[in-house]
């Protein structure tokens, strides 16, 4: 655990390689020192179509993060999380619009895996 699910703007993919970019939100994770690395999960979802506000998507861009996990930490933990989610990804000193980081608890009553080994 955790869950690091990045959204961003599919124009990002001309200026901004997305793997650095899952690399750095995952190392992000991992700088928190709330997980060890191997329970990291980190993808990315990029979108075509999207506004901000009143500007189309062809001008803007955006990587919002997803930070789900169980339920239980903190609230000093979790603002620790994605402020080492968010330094990680302005490392990058990419040309992103907008950057957002946000930590989702995950009921762990109704939380259900399955791992092949």
């Amino acid at each position: 655990m955790p869950h690091c699910i990045i959204e961003y703007s599919k124009s990002l993919e001309h200026s901004l390689s997305i793997n650095e970019l899952v690399g750095s939100v995952h190392r992000g994770a991992l700088a928190s020192g709330l997980f060890e690395e191997g329970d990291i999960k980190t993808r990315a979802i990029p979108y075509a179509c999207f506004q901000i506000g009143t500007v189309q998507h062809s001008s803007a861009s955006f990587v919002h993060v997803a930070v789900r996990l169980l339920a239980g930490r903190s609230v000093s933990q979790k603002t620790k999380l994605s402020d080492a989610v968010l330094q990680s990804i302005r490392e990058l000193n990419a040309q992103i619009g907008s950057i957002t980081v946000e930590v989702v608890d995950m009921a762990i009553e109704s939380y259900a895996k399955s791992v092949l080994e």
